[in-house]
């Protein structure tokens, strides 16, 4: 082969990494999307609703009776955030590969729907299952949204790691602070738990310290009364529910706990929203972000 072809061949392949450079640094300078800061909120909301009403249903389906009409409560919330996200997803449609579909949020409502209907037919540990396979797809989408409608168009308009904080590492951090809320709330109602509830929720306890300290290098005020609840109910949970001596902690101060150290993340998120919108309009960016609120 002629160093004419050998040219000919590599210089198409060159210009493939330059070109998505380019697109890169032409994407930096882009607007970021307001139905697209809406929707990071708004699927926010969704996953904190959805973790309690999986910890409310684990709950009452452990024995509790007293977790019931605050589980309806949680139901009319989604069912009002799913109607909400419609003309977003609306939308979010508009764009060449979008990172959720009409159709992805219908099948997820019929998912919902379903498990609300056949909720008292199942298991704690089946429930926890559903509910965790329906929040890791709200995780899904809130994290492609941050990445192609926030990250990448704003590129260095913001700090590194400010997006990555809000739309992926602190809902990750909230979904297993959920995950330990909804398990330890059934233990603490049986006052027992299994080997199998032991193993899983020393594994959350870990996890969340580690999603922690990847969260919290650049942490202002929120993020500092954040970590120090997180680091609370990390000690709740190995001295009330996991102490060799049995299970000391009330569900309901459990899941009260559970709750502060979850909403105080999510305020975290939601400052993090705040910082988004802050520096993007001193930048000269036209959009509207909607912060998530605790609940």
């Amino acid at each position: 082969m002629s160093t004419y072809d050998l040219t000919y061949l590599l210089v198409p392949a060159a210009a493939v990494p330059a070109a998505f450079w380019l697109a890169r640094r032409h994407a930096g300078n882009a607007p970021v999307s307001p139905a697209a800061l809406a929707a990071c909120g708004s699927l926010l909301r969704l996953v904190s609703h959805l973790q309690q009403h999986r910890g409310l249903s684990s709950g009452w389906l452990a024995g509790d009776e007293g977790f019931a009409a605050r589980m309806m409560a949680r139901r009319a919330d989604i069912e009002a955030l799913l109607a909400a996200l419609s003309p977003l997803v609306l939308a979010e449609e508009k764009y060449a590969r979008p990172c959720m579909t009409a159709n992805d949020l219908a099948l997820f409502r019929h998912q919902w729907r379903t498990l609300v209907d056949t909720l008292a037919d199942g298991s704690v540990e089946q429930n926890i299952g559903r509910h965790t396979r329906l929040i890791t797809r709200v995780l899904d989408w809130l994290d492609a949204f941050g990445e192609a409608r926030i990250e990448l168009p704003a590129g260095r308009r913001l700090p590194p790691g400010l997006v990555r904080n809000y739309t992926h590492r602190l809902p990750a951090l909230a979904e297993c602070l959920g995950q330990a809320r909804a398990l330890g709330s059934s233990v603490a109602v049986q006052k027992r738990c299994p080997a199998v509830s032991r193993v899983r929720l020393m594994f959350l306890a870990a996890r969340a310290e580690t999603l922690l300290d990847q969260a919290g290098a650049a942490a202002g005020p929120v993020g500092l009364r954040a970590s120090e609840a997180v680091r609370g109910l990390v000690v709740a949970v190995r001295t009330g529910i996991l102490d060799a001596g049995g299970v000391s902690l009330s569900a309901d101060a459990y899941f009260a706990q559970a709750t502060r150290a979850i909403d105080a993340v999510f305020a975290w998120a939601g400052d993090c929203a705040a910082d988004i919108e802050r520096l993007l309009g001193e930048r000269g960016a036209s959009f509207g972000a909607v912060a998530p609120t605790a609940s």
